[in-house]
């Protein structure tokens, strides 16, 4: 059995491709960039030699490299997203990238399996009320153009994967993953509140945070991928014992550094972003609608996250707990501090 990894040297695609190395899959096909740091895939080479992992040096914007990308490919792991940049950058590398790989699909692989590791962000969460349980049967954000780049090419890649299933009819699990985090990722999340200068605003109050380890959701992408269900399956990525925003953060100067943090309420939120979305109207776009009150309900209301149903599908179960994935992550950023 061959895989294709799309996003293989990224931070979740390049734990993946550990993991599937250590689960037996022998037959690993990483697609990387030209001149792509490849320093952990070549640790993985290292550690599980008997794993015939390759490299296809490519770019998912020509239409041509997917193509001889999937010969003798069963699954694909469409990792590939572009995290930041400008919105029409991120459009052109998330959204017509994936579709070049669709196409891909549709005309020399209509039967592979895919694995799209989608996001949180697709859902649409603004208007439901606070506390709410997140689950796959949330509705679907119907506004994406409110969101901020991330949610808004997120969707659509979704949304795009979807019509191309119902087309093609190839096997198709999607993951949405919460906030995914470990050594190597982010530090402070957005859902936990954003740096302003010398200040972080904290925003997340005592908000639950959908952390997600990357190794345990790694192995969520690997037992979801082994059901080999026809169709379409969802599931939610999450890890259990979830720690409040507060709590994270506490850790995260306990542990890392201290921080100058000021604790901003919701209400308090929600009444900034309507003074600053006003103004950005009123300025014609002078200053930009970093804050809108769609945006902050999205990130900021507060709910609640069920991650039964992938437990109960495919047996996964979190191997990291909570407590010691925030360890493991503060003292890799603590490191990064003491060594500047």
């Amino acid at each position: 059995m061959t895989v294709l990894v799309t996003g293989s040297n990224g931070f979740l695609g390049s734990v993946l491709v550990e993991r599937l190395a250590a689960s037996g899959v022998r037959d690993i096909r990483c697609f990387v960039r030209e001149g792509s740091d490849r320093s952990r895939l070549e640790a993985t080479r290292q550690k599980y030699p008997d794993a015939a992992i390759e490299y296809y040096v490519g770019t998912l914007v020509s239409p041509e490299d997917p193509v001889a990308a999937l010969r003798g490919v069963d699954t694909i792991y469409h990792l590939a997203a572009a995290l930041s940049g400008a919105p029409a950058d991120m459009f052109f590398n998330t959204v017509v990238a994936t579709k070049n790989l669709l196409n891909a699909v549709a005309a020399e692989n209509p039967g592979v399996q895919m694995v799209h590791v989608s996001s949180f962000s697709v859902y649409g969460i603004a208007d439901l009320p606070s506390g709410y349980t997140v689950t796959e049967q949330t509705p679907l954000e119907t506004h994406p153009e409110k969101r901020d780049p991330y949610a808004f090419v997120k969707w659509h890649q979704e949304k795009l994967i979807l019509e191309y299933q119902q087309r093609c009819g190839f096997p198709l699990v999607i993951l949405r993953p919460g906030v995914i985090y470990g050594p190597r990722g982010g530090a402070l999340s957005g859902r936990v509140g954003l740096q302003l200068g010398p200040l972080f605003l904290h925003l997340g109050g005592n908000n639950l945070l959908p952390l997600s380890y990357v190794d345990n959701c790694a192995d969520a992408i690997i037992a979801s991928a082994a059901q080999k269900s026809p169709g379409v399956s969802i599931f939610n990525v999450h890890d259990d014992d979830l720690p409040t925003s507060r709590r994270y953060l506490r850790e995260y100067k306990k542990q890392v550094r201290r921080i100058r943090s000021i604790p901003v309420p919701y209400p308090a939120l929600q009444l900034g972003s309507r003074i600053v979305e006003w103004y950005h109207h009123y300025s014609n776009g002078q200053l930009p609608a970093i804050f809108t009150p769609y945006k902050s309900a999205n990130l900021w209301k507060g709910n609640r996250f069920d991650n039964s149903k992938l437990k109960k599908e495919t047996g996964w179960q979190p191997q990291i707990p909570t407590t010691e994935g925030m360890r493991r992550t503060f003292e890799w950023f603590r490191e990064r501090e003491t060594t500047g």
